[in-house]
C-alpha cells in the first residue's frame, strides 16, 4: 500500500510539474468549470470543437477529453477527427458518455466514437456504465436512477470490450481495468449537490493519463485526488456556491503529503 500509494502522489506531482495541454470536446453547460479545474491543478487547458482545427489542436496536445454532454452531429464529427488525431500520435482519450440513455442520437453517437477509437478510460455514472456495457439501467436527465443490477460485472465487460479502464461514479468509485478492481472511497456527499463534477473529474483524469502511462495508476490517482480535494472543500462550505469555490482552491493546493495521509483505497 506505502508503494501504492506513492506511485499516486507522483503522479500528482507530474501533473503539477509537466503541466500538460488538455484539449476538451466537453459539454458546453460546464465547458467554464472543466477549464477552471484543468487549470486549477496545473494542467493548461484547450476548448476547440470547429471540425476545421480540432486535428491540429489535438495533435499539440498531451491528452484529448470528449464529453457527450451537449451532442450535435457537428460535435460528434469533431469528436472522432480529434479522437483519430490523438490515437495516431499516441496520446490518451478520456470519454464520458453523458446521459447516454437519453436518446437514440446519444446511444448511435457512443457506439460510434467507441467503434472508431481506443478510448484509454470512460467514465460515468452507474447508468451510463450499465447502457454502454449493454445492461439494463436508468436515469434521469444526467444523473443516475439505477444502474445495472451487477455493477461489477457491467464494468469488466465495458472494460474487455473496449480495452479501456472504467470508471463507475458513485458514493464509491468503482475502477475496472481488464486485470485489476480498484474501490476508491474518497468523496464528500456535498459533491453531489454541484452541477458538473462528473465532467470536472473527466477533465482531471485527462490531465492524470497525460503524463503517467500506466493507465490504472492514473486514474486511480485522479479519482482519489478529487475525492480528496471535496473532503478538504467541505471542511470550509456547507452550501453548493461556497463549496464549489472552495472545492477549486482545493485542487489548487492539496499537498501531496494530506494526499499520502487521506487515502481510501481498496483493491
Amino acid at each position: 500500500m506505502v508503494f501504492q500509494a506513492e506511485r499516486l502522489l507522483q503522479v500528482l506531482s507530474a501533473v503539477r510539474e509537466q503541466k500538460p495541454v488538455i484539449h476538451a470536446i466537453t459539454n458546453w453547460v460546464t465547458a467554464n468549470d472543466v477549464a477552471n479545474v484543468i487549470q486549477a491543478i496545473g494542467a493548461r487547458p484547450i476548448m476547440a470543437i470547429a471540425p476545421e482545427e480540432v486535428e491540429e489542436v489535438t495533435s499539440k496536445a498531451d491528452a484529448l477529453v470528449l464529453n457527450l454532454g451537449t451532442p450535435s452531429p457537428a460535435r460528434i464529427e469533431s469528436m472522432l477527427l480529434a479522437g483519430t488525431q490523438a490515437n495516431k500520435d499516441g496520446h490518451p482519450i478520456v470519454f464520458d458518455p453523458v446521459g447516454v440513455a437519453a436518446s437514440k442520437f446519444r446511444i448511435e453517437s457512443c457506439k460510434r466514437i467507441l467503434s472508431k477509437l481506443r478510448v484509454t478510460v470512460i467514465r460515468g455514472n452507474q447508468a451510463e456504465i450499465g447502457t454502454l456495457a449493454g445492461q439494463e439501467s436508468h436515469s434521469a436527465g444526467i444523473d443516475s436512477v439505477t444502474g445495472p443490477e451487477d455493477l461489477n460485472q457491467a464494468s469488466e465487460l465495458l472494460s474487455k470490450k473496449t480495452g479501456a479502464v472504467v470508471v463507475a461514479s458513485g458514493p464509491q468509485d468503482l475502477i475496472v481495468s481488464t486485470q485489476k478492481k480498484v474501490i476508491v472511497e474518497n468523496g464528500h456527499p456535498m459533491m453531489g449537490e454541484v452541477l458538473g463534477m462528473g465532467c470536472m473529474i473527466t477533465a482531471i483524469l485527462g490531465a492524470f493519463n497525460a503524463v503517467e502511462r500506466d493507465m490504472l495508476v492514473a486514474t486511480v490517482s485522479a479519482v482519489t485526488f478529487f475525492g480528496l480535494a471535496g473532503e478538504q472543500a467541505a471542511l470550509h462550505a456547507t452550501a453548493p456556491a461556497a463549496f464549489k469555490s472552495a472545492f477549486f482552491d482545493a485542487l489548487f493546493s492539496l499537498t501531496p503529503d494530506q494526499m499520502r495521509k487521506e487515502i481510501k483505497i481498496k483493491s
